[in-house]
């Protein structure tokens, strides 16, 4: 717990003020606040070291980044609470109508380094999505065999651009997305909604030694993410650690394939998967392989497992579905 006058001496500068109304909005690095707030990067570090020490934000530090969001502590809540029940001055009005003005450059910012980094790589992308089925209907798929159950706490493995947050997390409780590529992550971030508050969470971190506590997730997907692990059994097992009991885990992949360039090229470390593979994996996990679902393409098939924790359900065999 902090004392409540540390929070109060906390808040009590216009600039802190001014970083807690931001942090509302959306998480953001240092130097994204420094941006918005028209002073220099030491500056904002001390008032956030400040912040930081009275439980207000939390810092997580991804690659040469760091970034911030609210505190968690619940000493923190009343406190924040209390600011939508306090009518500001005109004063208070004209600097969070300025501040929000500036925050929706950041985002335009995070857009444009997104576009870009596409436009370097869509050779590379298209060349791969040419020899297998187009990812809406994998997305189409995806979200049909989730189904209506709950969503709860959506877990991103290897969330890469972000696309999942899009296509998932308005249905979800909670995002947790994560990559081991800070430039992933910023990718990522360009794709939360404008109210994304603290409903998402992005996480710098290997898929094979997740930051999360056991069975926190409801929901974990791993979208065109295992090929690139060399041992997909510890990946299954880290995801299935990490999902709550009666929770999912859905894997979108390649079907077993011998395209070698792929693994020359493009760094696959496995070249697709049977069906074998990833039961006998999800049964050594403690996960219920329950449908299975196949998505032929030109060349590449892709395959979808949805797996249960906990579940003494076993998949049958009509209820395999194909394309």
């Amino acid at each position: 717990m902090h004392a409540a006058l540390d929070i109060f001496r906390a808040l009590g500068d216009p600039t802190r003020l001014r970083i807690i109304h931001l942090l509302r909005a959306m998480e953001l690095a240092v130097g994204e606040i420094a941006q918005v707030v028209g002073q220099s990067q030491p500056r904002v570090s001390r008032h956030v070291r400040i912040l930081a020490e009275a439980g207000l934000v939390e810092r997580r530090k991804e690659g040469n980044w760091v970034f911030l969001r609210l505190g968690k502590a619940m000493s923190v809540v009343p406190f924040l609470a209390l600011f939508d029940r306090l009518d500001p001055s005109e004063g208070e009005i004209l600097w969070q109508a300025a501040d929000l003005a500036r925050l929706a450059a950041v985002r335009a910012d995070r857009a444009r380094a997104a576009e870009s980094y596409f436009a370097e790589h869509a050779e590379e992308w298209d060349a791969i999505r040419s020899l297998h089925v187009a990812e809406a209907e994998v997305e189409t798929a995806m979200t049909a065999l989730l189904g209506r159950e709950p969503i709860g706490h959506l877990l991103d493995i290897g969330t890469g651009t972000g696309r999942m947050i899009e296509l998932l997390g308005d249905a979800a409780d909670q995002v947790t997305a994560l990559d081991r590529s800070p430039d992933m992550l910023r990718l990522a971030r360009a794709k939360l909604p404008q109210d994304a508050g603290d409903k998402y969470v992005l996480l710098l971190g290997d898929f094979s030694a997740l930051p999360l506590e056991p069975g926190s997730a409801d929901t974990v997907v791993l979208h065109q993410v295992l090929h690139y692990a060399q041992a997909p059994e510890l990946v299954i097992a880290e995801a299935a650690r990490v999902t709550a009991s009666n929770g999912r885990v859905l894997i979108a992949d390649f079907a077993a394939h011998e395209r070698e360039e792929l693994r020359l090229r493009d760094q696959h470390a496995r070249l697709g998967f049977s069906d074998e593979q990833i039961e006998s994996w999800f049964a050594q996990a403690g996960l219920a392989l329950e449908r299975v679902e196949t998505l032929p393409g030109q060349e590449l098939t892709v395959q979808l497992w949805l797996g249960r924790r906990g579940s003494a359900r076993i998949r049958h065999q009509d209820e395999r579905i194909s394309a």
